[in-house]
């Protein structure tokens, strides 16, 4: 699944963070921010209508992504704890 396709309010952990091109330097930039392996994720927010910007919290910060960003962030359901 990916994070652009995660519901307001759901909880994940990212898989992964792929490339959509050679030296994708979003996809760098995402997994420099935090977005790696294990990390839990919620959608706090969506913009008008349920489109951009997407409000992700992730460790302690929020990061306000574009979809064609999030597209980018591979997630599974966060599992109970």
């Amino acid at each position: 699944m990916l994070l652009s396709e995660l519901a307001l309010g759901k909880t994940a952990s990212v898989v992964s963070v792929e490339d959509a091109y050679p030296q994708d330097a979003i996809a760098q930039r995402l997994r420099d921010l935090g977005f790696v392996s294990g990390e839990l994720l919620t959608i706090r927010a969506l913009g008008p209508l349920g489109a951009e910007p997407i409000l992700v919290n992730i460790a302690t910060s929020q990061f306000a992504l574009r979809k064609n960003e999030a597209a980018r962030v591979h997630i599974a359901p966060a599992t109970s704890l």
